[in-house]
Formats: C-alpha cells, structure tokens, sequence
C-alpha cells in the first residue's frame, strides 16, 4: 500500500512538472512592440524613428528576424540610439536558433549573458529559460529579458495560452490552429491558415511553430 502511494506521489509530482512547462512559449510583453504589428502612430513615437525611417519599416515587414530589422536601421541610427530604440522596438529572437549576433542585439545582453543563452539549448519552454538564467540575475531582469525571445511552440500539443502568446494571434485564430489538428506537415499549415490570411502573414506565423 506505501509503494503504491509513493508511486502515485512520483506520478503527481511528473504531470505538475510537465503542466509547469506549459506557460506561454512567447515571453511577457511590458512594453516592448513588434515591428511587424505596431502601427505607424505608435512607431512614430518611438525614439530615433523618423518619419522616413518608418515607412520604411511599415514597407519591408514582416521582418522574421532582428538581423533583417537591424540590418535595414543601422546605416541611418547610431549604435547608441540603436540600443536605445531596441529597448522598446524589437522582433523577438528564436531561443534555439538565433545567432550570437542577434543575442547581443537584446538589450542590456553582453557577451557573457550571450553565452548563457546558448549553453542551455535547446530550450523546450519558457520556463526552461526563467529557470536557468535566473542562476545568473534576479528576477526582475529574467522578465524583462524574456520580452525578447521566444521558444517555438509544438503545432500539435501546445495549450491555449502557448498559442496565444504568439504576437498578434487572437481567439479567432486561435480556433482555426487547433481546428486542422493533427497538422502532418508544415505545408499542410501553411495551406489552412492560409484560407484566413495571406502569405506573408502565414510565413510570420510559421516562424513561431514546430512540429517536433
């Protein structure tokens, strides 16, 4: 009888563990906007952004990566003002896919914290990321720095608050990623979210999902 109940305890204490992965996959957001969503009264009143600089933004997005933003601001802003204009501007890093360089492109992410990124890959859950880099700082800074990044989510299995974590994802689409479950492959993705928005919408979406 006390095997079974230590059995059952070890049982208990899996499924709270597994569940404990299940926040959202997309970090907190205090803030901090998306190129590819903010409108251009909201880009406006960002720092160092002039009115040229975001028609130019609003022209080339969606950006999938930090580098693309970054890449088409940096002959126009300082590094200085760069930094300043990231703090409140940026398109969020894939934890296991980002480069060094698009790490240090993170506010307040020097080399070494660069290195604590990467040492804990492949990232399964937000909640892996809170956990090991709260060894190095406190709390407070651990959520500001998940404001920029991201773990894709499994099409497949993931919760309701995973799914709507995606940036820019409400209810309604949420109904129609889970309608097409099981997803076989990314294509077939493609195709039924592609009944509801278009291409370049389909693409952005895609860059927060997985199917393994």
């Amino acid at each position: 009888m006390k095997q079974i109940g230590t059995v059952a305890m070890l049982l208990l204490i899996s499924v709270i563990g597994f569940a404990a992965t299940g926040n959202a996959q997309v970090g907190k957001n205090n803030g901090v906007l998306n190129p590819n969503l903010a409108g251009e009264k909201e880009l406006l009143a960002l720092p160092h952004l002039t009115a040229k600089l975001v028609k130019l933004v609003v022209d080339k997005r969606p950006f999938f990566r930090i580098s693309e933003l970054h890449a088409l601001l940096k002959d126009s802003l300082k590094a200085e003002q760069l930094t300043e204009l990231y703090a409140r501007l940026f398109v969020p890093i894939n934890l296991n896919t980002a480069t060094r360089e698009e790490i240090l492109l993170v506010p307040g992410v020097g080399k070494r914290m660069a290195h604590e990124f990467e040492e804990y890959r492949p990232y399964r859950a937000m909640a892996q990321f809170r956990r090991e880099i709260g060894k190095y700082v406190d709390a407070k800074e651990v959520a500001r720095l998940e404001q920029y990044v991201f773990v894709p989510i499994n099409l497949n299995t993931a919760g309701d608050e995973d799914i709507l974590s995606i940036p820019g994802v409400g209810k309604r689409m949420l109904h129609e990623f889970k309608e097409y479950r099981p997803y076989k492959n990314i294509e077939q993705f493609r195709r039924e979210i592609g009944k509801y928005v278009d291409k370049k919408e389909v693409a952005r979406l895609e860059s927060y999902v997985t199917l393994e």
